[in-house]
């Protein structure tokens, strides 16, 4: 259970809201992080009937942004007061769930209402270069180190290794990539995601689900990293856009405003060898589990960051965890990876599931990190 405190006093999630996922470089490529980000908290507010003058701090995760304070950003283009201060995050694809563990850990130090949640625009992310060496020309990098020289390996061979390792093979791998995209495709055209999504300059669906790609279809790709690999470009991820945030009120504000939430239950933050960083999720589950006094048996709803079809895979093989029981309405495979937004992702599917749907009472959300880092949270239904 949550440190110290018991679960009436554990601070609830009472809204929660996405954009939808654009994929890069396509419907939401022309928005920036805090046009992206804004209309989400616009749109939580007016979920949760509450005005932006109770707003204590905002918190959004973010990874390949504008630099400065995105959170404090967005917050001012949202319209909130100004007096209403930013945080931005940044522990890679684990942001957006850090952000909200930390809006958690502030309500618990006496906060009564804070916004959290992440958002990313990799259609937008300025090109940055190092200083040129010994009069030569500046060199362009797409992405920050994750590690030292030598453990820094790329996401797609990292995590084709891990699955080597795992000994998931490359038909279990394609097969789940499949049905996560068939999954999101019934998911969408049945409008389970309609309510969840704020749209976004006339945008109300997500790109990337795709109703037909087939274990078969996908089979045919040749590997994307690694000569004899199995990971490639059909059971990995796509680069997005997007925005989710969610609205988190001590437990005394939940009370006051009587509505349905999802209580936080506990919170876990873990690392594993930077080389593996696709791993980092089985820890941090395992922490936050033990946290919440609850076991995989017991969770009702599972939502894991799909960034690897293998990852995840060699992940559910560790944990002892039924892939099935994983993003039942399709994951990240098919909805897209929006680094910073992706891990607030989760506990907005997971808000939808359990509070709009009542579809159980407790959840489980888990995304791994550049690096070698993982986030989980437990929620329930309240």
């Amino acid at each position: 259970m949550t440190s110290g405190h018991g679960r009436s006093q554990a601070p609830v999630i009472i809204a929660a809201a996405r954009t939808p996922i654009g994929t890069a470089g396509h419907s939401l490529s022309k928005l920036t992080v805090d046009r992206l980000g804004a209309p989400v908290l616009t749109s939580l507010l007016a979920r949760a009937g509450v005005d932006g003058g109770l707003v204590d701090d905002v918190i959004l995760g973010n990874c390949t942004g504008p630099g400065g304070n995105v959170a404090r950003l967005t917050a001012l283009t949202a319209g909130l007061p100004e007096e209403v201060p930013g945080l931005t995050v940044d522990r890679q694809c684990a942001s957006g769930l850090a952000a909200i563990g930390l809006a958690a850990h502030l309500v618990r130090d006496g906060a009564g209402m804070v916004l959290a949640g992440g958002v990313e625009s990799a259609s937008t992310a300025p090109w940055r270069f190092w200083p040129p060496v010994g009069g030569g020309e500046p060199q362009r990098y797409t992405r920050a180190p994750f590690a030292p020289e030598g453990l820094d390996l790329d996401m797609g061979i990292s995590n084709d290794l891990l699955a080597a390792e795992a000994g998931v093979s490359r038909q279990r791998q394609d097969a789940y990539a499949a049905r996560s995209h068939a999954l999101a495709s019934a998911a969408q055209e049945a409008g389970v995601f309609d309510s969840e999504i704020v749209a976004v300059e006339g945008v109300v669906r997500d790109d990337r689900p795709r109703p037909g790609l087939t274990a078969e279809r996908l089979a045919r790709l040749r590997p994307a990293f690694r000569a004899g690999g199995t990971v490639t470009a059909g059971n990995s991820c796509g680069v997005s856009d997007g925005a989710a945030a969610v609205v988190v009120v001590s437990s005394h504000h939940h009370q006051e405003l009587g509505q349905s939430g999802l209580r936080i239950l506990s919170t876990a933050t873990a690392g594993v060898a930077a080389a593996r960083p696709g791993r980092g999720l089985v820890p941090a589950v395992r922490i936050a589990l033990d946290r919440a006094g609850v076991s995989l048996v017991d969770i009702d709803a599972i939502e894991l960051n799909e960034a690897f079809a293998g990852q995840v895979l060699a992940c559910c093989d560790e944990l002892r965890l039924d892939p099935d029981r994983v993003c039942e309405e399709g994951g990240a495979l098919a909805l897209g990876h929006p680094w910073g937004a992706s891990g607030a992702v989760l506990v907005v599917r997971l808000f939808s599931r359990l509070v709009t749907r009542r579809q159980g009472r407790l959840g489980l959300a888990a995304i791994a990190a550049g690096g070698g880092m993982g986030v989980a949270m437990v929620v329930e239904s309240c």
